[in-house]
């Protein structure tokens, strides 16, 4: 009975809002209710930003989108009998009812996130270690430097769990007996050199190495083989560049003890790194990464529904669960999100857990990011081809809704085209794809895109600021919209494609994918000046001609930014160095000096130290002793000096890591990755909200310069070469 009370108030209130958004009302009457709800949407931001207030500002956003939507589908659509005006505005509707459905599905992901899990970590440390379960951590890997590896290997060894219940693997697709019997005599060479080096260095680090016979499958064969010669209860899946803090199984392997049917606990992703956007722009410091909107916002809101789902890494998973599918699935080139989405119709059940407890590594290239998200791209458009989350058995109308959102998401490129070229159709082609005036535009249009950028500013806040969205979508169209195309048309066409880990760009340079941008800048430039020569050829259409001016300008803005995207700096380390402060000893010359580490990378350190001679300091050897983590014992790491700088009496001492055997690599762990706090701060000192004005002419300023950079970079690229002078100057801004 109660259940139908609901649905009939559902019934009546969904009624009375349709009534309310068809009514006809005059174009005056409509925009002082948009200028009423932006004012009030302000407010509420700046009042009551949280709970019951925040929702009911989404509501009143929501009302002007459904406006919005019921007077562009009744009164702007080109006459059908003008099919040059009908078609390219039908799809330019389309793209639009695309982002509305978009905004629709995300405020029904995070209106309400779950608020960040409690800690699990005093649970844990109250059981017996006798009764924890038995853990099999598998590191798959295919063409990872064995150094990046050891360090990986070495911080899943310090992970604070019982040593008998713990085994890790290392899954080596790179030296399988396929590839070391290649008739390729490089690639064979290259395998069996790798195969036994690998082999070496799980024997001392105390691992277990696996590979196989042939390259099945990709990553979620290569799992599946790792399952197929362990027996743990639970398995941990960690990426070759992924290194755990010391409290990560403590943070997550509790929750399976209280849910019988829990198949998984994701945990964020966290980058040393910046992405090429963040490095070229140099926003890394001060502005939240573009994956921190999802697994700081989006992930909890999927939790919410039991539909946060298996991200390829930095996760726990239920043996038992896996066995139910035959272990990881392999159909798509996504088997994370694709295995969730079995396990999930199956009525498994899943946890996030917002805190991060890995560092990784990002593509640094801006040609190796785009390969990342094409398959990604082209992974989700095959789990919607042959999983079809809307229709799969099992899963909840929630977690369809909230599939549907994750999958759909990456048609992106199809309407950011569409918003990027449709302006061009009437100011080149005089096409009127769009019938309104100027003052229906400002009414209706404006009115919505203002609502629709504060409720994202609403769901979204210090994650994601302003126009941000905006660029990385654009800056990913270009090359992904073919992607996408061709796994629509073929679906089984694409394969899975190892991401570059730790890269470096010696020198700045322009990327080699990059020339389409700047074209698509020289066009929207041509449009520009085509406004104005339209406004004065026809001063009576002069309204239309500057709002669709306007909107050819802002794509102009937003291409401008991209110039500086494809831009790509030089860079002296593939990683961010991060700030610690841990006393030491530093041994060096037959001295012993007190210090303190205060920062660290995963190639080397940064001490101080107070009293030493610097003559003839650089290239020596010496140590640094330092209490670890793992076992509250003083260890020594040997060490070379690469640079110092002397202030007062103090020097700053840049040295190189120079490890010998295996407990060397266990202390270089100890010092970047074992205290995870360390992320969460980063994570924190970077989360604030500028605000939609604020941000918006932050925006502009960023805009402005990368233009003028990536136009001097273009310039550059076709000289001889850059003088070294002027590139040494670029590296170190």
């Amino acid at each position: 009975m109660q259940k139908l009370i609901i649905v009939v108030l559902w019934g009546i209130i969904s009624f009375a809002v349709l009534a309310l958004v068809s009514l006809p009302i005059s174009l005056q009457t409509q925009l002082i209710a948009s200028v009423f709800v932006v004012i009030l949407m302000m407010v509420l931001k700046l009042v009551r930003p949280e709970g019951i207030w925040r929702l009911i500002a989404l509501s009143f956003g929501t009302a002007i989108v459904m406006r919005y939507v019921y007077w562009r589908t009744t009164s702007t659509l080109p006459p059908i009998n003008q099919p040059e005006d009908f078609i390219p505005g039908l799809l330019l509707y389309l793209a639009e009812m695309y982002s509305v459905m978009m905004l629709a599905l995300s405020l029904f992901v995070v209106a309400s996130p779950l608020p960040p899990r409690r800690p699990r970590a005093p649970d844990m440390d109250a059981k017996d270690p006798a009764s924890y379960p038995t853990v099999d951590v598998f590191i798959p890997t295919y063409n990872e430097d064995a150094d990046l590896l050891a360090s990986t290997i070495a911080a899943a060894k310090g992970m604070d769990y019982p040593a008998d219940k713990l085994t890790i693997w290392l899954l080596d697709d790179g030296g399988t007996l396929q590839k070391r019997n290649s008739t390729k005599l490089p690639e064979s060479h290259a395998a069996l050199a790798r195969h036994e080096e690998l082999k070496r260095l799980c024997a001392e680090l105390d691992v277990n190495y696996l590979t196989r016979a042939k390259n099945e499958h990709a990553k979620a064969g290569n799992l599946n083989n790792g399952m197929a010669f362990s027996s743990g209860e639970l398995i941990v899946v960690f990426d070759a560049d992924h290194a755990p803090a010391r409290d990560f199984l403590k943070e997550t392997v509790g929750y399976f003890a209280e849910e019988p049917r829990l198949f998984l606990v994701q945990t964020p992703h966290f980058f040393l790194n910046p992405d090429p956007v963040e490095r070229n722009l140099r926003t890394f410091e001060k502005m939240p990464s573009e994956n921190e909107m999802f697994y700081g916002v989006i992930q909890r809101g999927l939790d919410k529904w039991n539909a946060s789902f298996f991200c390829g890494s930095a996760a726990v998973l239920s043996r038992k669960a896996l066995e139910t599918t035959n272990g990881f699935s392999g159909v798509s080139i996504t088997e994370d999100c694709e295995t969730a989405v079995e396990l999930h119709a199956r009525g498994w059940k899943s946890i996030y857990v917002d805190k991060p407890l890995i560092a990784g590594l990002q593509p640094a290239t801006f040609a190796s990011f785009i390969g990342q998200r094409s398959r990604w791209a082209q992974g989700m458009m095959q789990i919607l081809r042959f999983r079809f989350p809307p229709l799969k058995r099992g899963l909840s109308i929630p977690q369809r809704l909230c599939y549907m959102s994750s999958t759909l998401f990456w048609l992106f490129p199809f309407p950011r085209a569409i918003f990027l070229i449709a302006p061009l159709f009437y100011l080149f082609f005089d096409l009127e794809i769009f019938t309104a005036s100027g003052g229906e535009f400002l009414a209706y249009t404006l009115s919505y895109m203002i609502v629709n950028l504060m409720m994202q500013n609403y769901l979204y806040g210090a994650f994601r600021w302003p126009w941000i969205s905006e660029l990385y979508e654009y800056v990913q169209t270009v090359h992904l919209l073919p992607a996408v195309v061709s796994v629509i048309l073929n679906p089984r066409k694409p394969t899975f494609k190892v991401t570059a880990k730790d890269e470096s760009i010696s020198q700045s340079r322009l990327s080699e994918i990059g020339m389409p941008f700047f074209l698509i800048f020289g066009i929207l430039v041509i449009a520009v000046l085509m406004t104005g020569f339209k406004i004065y050829l026809e001063p009576f259409k002069s309204d239309v001609t500057l709002v669709v001016g306007a909107w050819n300008l802002l794509n102009l803005i937003i291409a401008g930014c991209a110039l500086g995207v494809v831009s790509e700096r030089g860079q002296r380390a593939a990683t961010r160095r991060v700030k610690v402060s841990r006393r030491c000893e530093f041994h060096v010359d037959g001295q012993v000096l007190l210090g303190t580490i205060e920062n660290v990378s995963v190639h080397g350190l940064r001490l101080q130290v107070l009293g030493i001679e610097s003559e003839m300091l650089l290239g020596k050897t010496g140590g640094v002793r330092f209490e670890t983590h793992f076992d509250k014992q003083n260890h020594e790491l040997p060490l070379v000096v690469r640079n110092f700088e002397t202030t007062g009496d103090m020097m700053a001492i840049g040295c190189q890591y120079m490890p010998e055997v295996p407990l060397h690599h266990r202390l270089i762990a100890d010092l970047i990755f074992a205290n995870s706090d360390q992320w969460t701060q980063f994570q924190l000192s970077r989360r604030g909200n500028p605000g939609l004005l604020r941000g918006t002419v932050w925006f502009l300023g960023l805009a402005l310069f990368q233009t003028y950079r990536g136009l001097v970079y273009l310039v550059r690229s076709w000289s001889p070469r850059p003088a070294p002078a002027l590139q040494a100057k670029e590296a170190a801004r």
